[in-house]
């Protein structure tokens, strides 16, 4: 095990796996000669040359329908987006071609494909530069997604992706990418798809959440706890596949949920995973289920604003004290 950030655990991942296979490629704009708007391709260049890491034009509809023809010809791209902003200029490519390739073609044809893409709030880049768009991605069938939490699950679930015959949806929040944690050191080491982690035990309720917030929701119960208030923490890690089995087996044993998530409430993804506890769970559930998403708005710029806009520890733990308040 070694001690890394979550950057450098997907830069890792990048360079075993296209060590390991030559039709792994890597490509977007600036991921070569700058080595990412992020830093995350550092050294990809200098390693494996520029016929399979490549700068492209300003064109991510471009840039995504590159990568389902690569896949389509035996090649395993594995394409950057700036931001998961900018996928809303490719979502043609991304909901009509890469999601359904493999279906039309009856599974005649395997699209193993990533788009990685940095996404979330808290970076003060305004409305256009800061939104969590996995709702958008999670409504349509025919492609994975992940959402990694900790440098380990980074490495291990980009590493996933890139093996898989499938395409992927690989989002990764921008306020992560300076966090730490240790990364198993084996560069076999994968992370499976739609298996979630209960990153911390509790018995009074259990909190769900992914990405940041899966992280915010471990500080949120460890201040909680202070106070004897049992959490437990599920990190769904993926969200397509969702592993409900284990969210819906920590439920029954707390009798409480809280559902976290940074994307705006309405028609988001915390409204569907409360809905199937409600389904599976009415019968052992001691209060409603509690959602606690960002807010429906356009982000501000404004530090202050942002930061009421988007859930944070303390609202967090804030909501799991009014939950305990609540009864059937």
């Amino acid at each position: 095990m070694s001690e890394m950030t979550y950057r450098d655990a997907i830069n890792l991942a990048l360079k075993e796996e296209m060590r390991r296979d030559p039709t792994v490629i890597a490509y977007g704009e600036d991921v070569a000669l700058y080595e990412g708007a992020f830093k995350v391709t550092r050294g990809l260049l200098a390693e494996f040359g520029e016929e399979r890491v490549r700068d492209c034009p300003i064109s991510e509809n471009t840039i995504v329908g590159v990568a389902v023809g690569a896949a389509m010809g035996g090649m395993r791209p594995v394409a950057e987006l700036m931001t998961v902003n900018f996928a809303l200029l490719a979502m043609d490519q991304i909901v009509n071609h890469m999601a359904k390739v493999r279906y039309m073609f009856g599974g005649q044809v395997s699209l193993p494909m990533v788009i990685r893409m940095p996404g979330g709030g808290g970076s003060q880049l305004g409305a256009q530069h800061s939104q969590s768009l996995e709702s958008y991605f999670m409504h349509c069938p025919g492609m994975l997604i992940a959402y990694p939490a900790t440098p380990a699950d980074a490495k291990g679930l980009l590493k996933s992706s890139i093996r898989n015959d499938n395409p992927v949806v690989f989002l990764e929040h921008e306020l992560l990418y300076n966090s730490k944690g240790e990364v198993p050191d084996d560069p076999d080491f994968v992370v499976p798809f739609g298996k979630a982690a209960v990153t911390r035990g509790g018995s009074q309720v259990t909190i769900v959440g992914y990405g940041r917030m899966a992280i915010l929701a471990l500080q949120a119960a460890g201040e909680l706890q202070k106070e004897d208030i049992s959490c437990e923490v599920v990190d769904l890690r993926t969200l397509s596949p969702l592993d409900m089995d284990t969210v819906l087996a920590s439920v029954r044993k707390t009798g409480r949920a809280v559902v976290v998530e940074e994307c705006w409430r309405a028609a988001g993804l915390g409204g569907d995973i409360a809905a199937r506890i409600y389904e599976s769970c009415f019968d052992t559930l001691l209060a409603p289920v509690k959602r606690i998403s960002g807010l429906d708005v356009p982000m501000p710029y404004s530090r202050k604003i942002e930061k009421i806009c988007i859930p944070q520890a303390d609202s967090i733990a804030q909501g799991v004290r009014d939950l305990l308040k609540e009864l059937y």
